[in-house]
């Protein structure tokens, strides 16, 4: 399962390239991007579809929201509203606010309803947090439901498995850190990598694993200054070689650091190695070691 599989294309190539690096653009359901340098040239589509009504004035209403994953109910409960209550009298005031009490006391059969309620309420705080589309919410709650099903979370905090959910979604479709999630959870990184282990070994998902090149669009996404393309094209070149390389095995992140810092040296930008490990959260001696080895590689 990688991200291509998880992420459904309408059009696998497009005809059009980069407008900076004459890359092949990718298109998917919420933005179109580059497939070299990760530029994202447009997001957030029109959706030009029906919207399902009719223009009869005795006949005019719209249909709720379709069904989703990501509620507890599928997104197809009511509830009972405040805007009726204008003028009433105080009696018929309690009576609603009692009947509004039993109605969202009803909407759970169980208590495992109410987990998984409790569960996909916190991946959507998760997610609006860490900035992530839709397709990662849906991901992370199709997770946590599977794993409430096959009884991975007794034992464990709902919050723990959550995050856990949510970093899966994430390594399946773009490049995440365990730190980014523990950041914004409400429990321990231990928990997290607990539930994350858990999901990995009882559910087999095949997670694929994190490269150097995936890594060098976010280091200079993260830098405080503008980049030249040229400089950008040389990193991918120099991540390319370190992924197929046998003598540079270790930390994605790193790699992809000493990447940035050997093309800027070779090019002779001024990106300090104080810059680049603070932008990444690395330590220089890390970014130092590789780049020692990278420019072993790189003159053969």
């Amino acid at each position: 399962m990688s991200s291509r599989t998880l992420q459904r294309r309408e059009s696998s190539v497009s005809t059009q390239y980069c407008p900076e690096c004459n890359g092949d653009l990718v298109q998917t359901n919420q933005e179109t991007h580059c497939e070299s340098c990760g530029l994202v040239v447009e997001d957030s589509p029109v959706d030009y579809g029906p919207e399902w009504r009719s223009f009869d004035r005795a006949e005019r209403k719209r249909t709720g929201a379709p069904q989703t994953v990501t509620m507890h109910d599928g997104g197809l409960s009511t509830k009972v509203g405040f805007s009726s209550e204008g003028n009433i009298s105080p009696q018929k005031r309690r009576r609603l606010n009692r009947q509004r009490r039993l109605h969202s006391r009803s909407k759970f059969e169980s208590k495992r309803d109410r987990n998984l309620a409790h569960g996909l309420g916190e991946i959507r705080r998760l997610v609006g947090a860490l900035e992530y589309g839709q397709s990662v919410r849906k991901q992370a709650s199709k997770l946590f439901e599977q794993a409430q099903n096959e009884n991975l979370l007794v034992g464990r905090s709902i919050e723990s498995g959550a995050a856990a959910a949510v970093y899966v979604a994430c390594r399946c479709n773009t490049v995440v850190q365990m730190d980014e999630i523990a950041t914004n959870a409400r429990c321990s990184k231990a928990a997290v990598w607990n539930a994350y282990r858990a999901f990995q070994t009882e559910l087999e998902i095949p997670i694929p694993a994190q490269r150097p090149v995936e890594w060098v669009p976010k280091v200079f996404s993260e830098l405080p200054r503008d980049v030249p393309i040229s400089v950008k094209q040389d990193a991918t070149r120099v991540a390319e070689r370190a992924t197929e390389s046998a003598e540079i095995n270790g930390g994605p992140v790193g790699i992809a650091v000493a990447c940035v810092y050997l093309a800027s040296e070779q090019a002779d930008i001024r990106l300090t190695q104080t810059t680049l490990s603070d932008a990444m959260d690395v330590s220089v001696k890390t970014l130092r070691t590789w780049f020692q080895r990278l420019q072993q590689i790189d003159a053969v």
